[in-house]
């Protein structure tokens, strides 16, 4: 009986420890991938942020054009630096922009496949499996719509969107106050007009603000219903208003306040019209 009861502890012992290795195992590979995806990430931040040495630079001296004699015909026309997302987008042509908020680790490239919006849900930069996915934008969302909706994974490890969810706190957002959003073309920094708890809601469900509908904001009456039904969910009023004209900027990711939640955080972009970056 004793021996029964020997081999049988030795069989637990044996089965538990090889559940351990297996989930320690299945730990050890999403870490590695996690550091995987944060160094492709950090490659990508790394060709955005470098300096881009403009015409004129790469020039020889023997090759540079005459200084200005006053001459206004003769003049040299003005060197243009090329935008550093180009290189971006060469790598991947559904590149749309880039989403940064400083001192928080939120630095990511936004990809836009409107055929298939989640197409990046769980892919990386590059199209292959990823848990945490990259930034996309919402398939309706166009340059000029007014409303650029921005979705992305609240991962447990902090990466991605997870921070939005710190905006909860009026005294995360005074230390945090505005986000960078540049697009091929343009660059910009938005002013936060509000943070608020949310969720995908049912379709039959009635008196809800779905701030997911709103892509096209180009209508006053549109543009006044969205950033009115904003400020009403607003967790605390940041003093930032919009008029109708200002473009517009939503992040949204996943919250477990309860089913299907979504947090939710809106800006206006500073100086209107938009800043035009060279191609």
């Amino acid at each position: 009986m004793k021996r029964k009861r020997w081999v049988g502890f030795v069989l637990l012992l044996m089965l538990f420890g090889a559940l351990f290795l297996v989930s320690a195992t299945m730990i050890l590979r999403t870490l590695a991938q996690a550091q995987k995806e944060k160094r492709a990430f950090e490659e990508l931040a790394g060709i955005v942020s470098a300096p881009v040495e403009s015409t004129e630079d790469a020039m020889q001296p023997e090759e540079r054009e005459p200084e200005e004699t006053g001459d206004a015909e003769n003049a040299p026309a003005p060197i243009e630096t090329p935008s550093p997302y180009a290189l971006i987008k060469e790598r991947n042509p559904d590149f749309f922009g880039w989403i940064y908020i400083e001192d928080t680790g939120l630095d990511y490239p936004v990809m836009h496949t409107p055929e298939d919006e989640e197409y990046y849900l769980r892919r990386d930069f590059a199209g292959k499996k990823a848990q945490g996915g990259v930034p996309f934008l919402a398939a309706a969302c166009y340059e000029g719509c007014g409303n650029y909706i921005l979705y992305g994974h609240n991962m447990k490890n902090g990466s991605m969107f997870a921070t939005l969810l710190s905006y909860d706190e009026r005294e995360y957002w005074e230390e945090h106050p505005s986000i960078r959003f540049d697009t091929l073309h343009t660059s910009g920094e938005y002013e936060i007009l509000a943070a608020f708890y949310s969720e995908a809601y049912p379709q039959d469900m009635e008196g809800v603000f779905r701030y997911y509908r709103y892509t096209d904001l180009n209508e006053p009456e549109v543009f006044a219903e969205y950033i009115e039904q904003a400020e009403r969910a607003a967790l605390y009023d940041t003093g930032i208003d919009a008029e109708y004209g200002d473009e517009i900027l939503t992040l949204s990711t996943c919250s477990y306040h309860t089913e299907n939640g979504r947090f939710v955080v809106i800006a206006r972009k500073k100086g209107q019209p938009t800043e035009t970056m060279p191609q």
